[in-house]
Parts: C-alpha cells; structure tokens; sequence
C-alpha cells in the first residue's frame, strides 16, 4: 500500500486531547503539592531558628512549644498541632521532634498523602 507523506502529518484530535490531559493533570498535582512543601520548608526554617537559640537547651518544654508556635502563626502554618511536636529533655540534652502528614485531595476519591519528621537536637547527653 503506497501512503502519500502528506497525509501523515500532525497529532490526531484523539492524542493531542490525551496529551492536553496529561499537562493538566500534572498541572494540577503540582498545584496541590507544591504549598505542602512551601509550608514544610517554613517549619523547618523554624526549626533552624530554634537550634540557633542560645542557651536552647536550658529552656523548658512549654517554652520551646510557645517559641515554635508563635513562629508558626507568624509563618502562617497550620498544619502543625501540639501533638505533632516532640520536647524531650535530660539535663542538658534537648531534642525537638516535628512529625506530621498531611492528605490533599486532588480529585474525587484521589488523594496525595505526605508524611515529614524532622528532628533537632542540642546539648550532651
């Protein structure tokens, strides 16, 4: 069967919806993950900040907690509860513990699941 070239050209409507589809998808997993790891990296600038504290090791836990806090509702971070930070302390050793997830919804039953721990620690043992 002889196929003239002229009639091979381009993407049909069927693939080129197809690819329009998967830009838009990605798009939209971009657009619902991206602000997860945006707010992540603010608390682990907090984190920094906590670490970079003189004296850190010599505070108390509800000391550390409302530092932390305060810096979250300046940073505008929610996702973070009280029971997703860790204080732990032994005379003077003093290790932080931040482990939380968070499930967006991307599109009906669809859902991106992200789990983060981070962990400072100062003092000796």
């Amino acid at each position: 069967m002889n196929v003239s070239p002229k009639r091979q050209q381009g993407l049909t409507f069927l693939s080129l919806v197809f690819i329009l589809g998967l830009i838009g998808f990605f798009a939209l997993l971009a657009l619902k993950i991206v602000p997860i790891y945006i707010e992540h990296s603010k608390v682990a600038n907090s984190l920094a900040e906590l670490e970079k504290t003189p004296d850190i090791e010599t505070k108390s836990a509800y000391e550390i907690r409302d530092r932390l806090n305060k810096q979250f509702n300046m940073n505008y971070v929610y996702d973070v509860t009280q029971d997703d930070i860790k204080v732990t302390k032994h005379g003077n050793y003093l290790k932080v513990q931040i482990a939380y997830e968070k499930v967006e919804k991307i599109v009906g039953n669809l859902s991106v699941l992200v789990e983060f721990d981070d962990v400072i620690e100062a003092g000796q043992e």
